[in-house]
């Protein structure tokens, strides 16, 4: 009896483990302009040239409610840097595609990014932003309009939603997503209402947890690590209040990490950051995901 009994359980979990599917690398990314990238793909490190256009474990899902080049909600491609550039055809990069290429060479087997990033988008709706869309987890706001990606103004309503059905999808495939952080850099149009910021950018962060929680029914989103990247002193819209607010929810939320930059080199408008600062940014995305054990490998230099 004890045997059949024994046998039992074994074949019911595995039929629980075949039903939850292989689980598998995930990463979400948002922000403004310096995460969406300004860099011109002619100054990818030579190291991404050498994949020729493509990437070979990285699939993204990347949204953005007005270009041109971007998916459909819940679609994975694999990876390459198209943000589109003012000239025609010409693609520019940002930080995350040296952390994506570094989780590669870690990894060595598929994983997947989930991507909203907009230029010039602030989290506070008082503040200017293109096209008047905003990162906001304000309840009323959220409550006044739509997804960017159906004509509204949230930028939070976008993302979620190419989450959702990015989840959806993978599980579609046999898949589970283990979701392992969230990479963010933002904070530049947030500089004219700086007393905000900290309220705003906490609120952003639990609804995005809860979200998760809610979603795949999993407890473990509602520490979600956020991996937040510095806005530099030397940026012409570097605001100290801004970026007080950050350190202070670092201090404040141990799932909450910073990740500074003390000076920075530009493209030549003291904002948008060039190949140099992305890598350094991209390599201190990647290398605090190992500190926090997230992923396994070594730490890039």
């Amino acid at each position: 009896m004890k045997s059949r009994l024994l046998i039992l359980s074994v074949v019911l979990l595995m039929a629980m483990m075949m039903q939850a599917g292989k689980p598998v690398t995930v990463v979400i990314t948002a922000g403004q302009s310096n995460t969406a990238g300004r860099c011109y793909n002619d100054s990818l490190p030579e190291y991404i040239k050498a994949l020729n256009g493509q990437y070979k474990y990285c699939y993204w899902s990347y949204t953005n409610g007005k270009t041109r080049m971007a998916d459909k909600e819940g679609e994975f491609r694999l990876f390459w840097p198209e943000m589109e550039g003012r000239n025609k055809g010409a693609f520019r990069f940002a930080y995350d595609a040296i952390t994506y290429y570094l989780m590669e060479q870690a990894l060595q087997k598929p994983f997947y990014v989930i991507k909203h990033a907009e230029g010039g988008t602030s989290i506070d709706p008082a503040c200017r932003s293109t096209g008047n869309h905003h990162w906001s987890a304000n309840e009323a706001f959220l409550d006044s309009t739509k997804s960017v990606n159906q004509g509204g103004l949230s930028l939070l309503k976008a993302f979620e939603d190419n989450i959702d059905k990015s989840i959806d999808a993978l599980k579609a495939q046999g898949l589970e997503p283990d979701i392992k952080c969230m990479l963010w850099h933002q904070g530049e149009s947030d500089r004219k209402c700086p007393n905000a910021y900290y309220e705003n950018l906490k609120t952003m962060v639990n609804h995005i947890r809860q979200h998760l929680v809610e979603k795949t029914g999993n407890k473990k989103y509602a520490q979600l690590p956020f991996l937040c990247g510095a806005v530099p002193a030397n940026s012409k819209q570097y605001k100290k209040q801004v970026e007080d607010a950050k350190l202070q929810l670092a201090q404040e939320d141990k799932n909450f990490h910073y990740i500074p930059l003390e000076e920075a080199t530009f493209i030549g408008d003291q904002l948008h950051f060039d190949r140099s600062t992305a890598e350094r940014l991209g390599r201190g995305m990647f290398n605090k995901m190992l500190d926090l054990k997230l992923i396994k490998g070594k730490h890039a230099k």
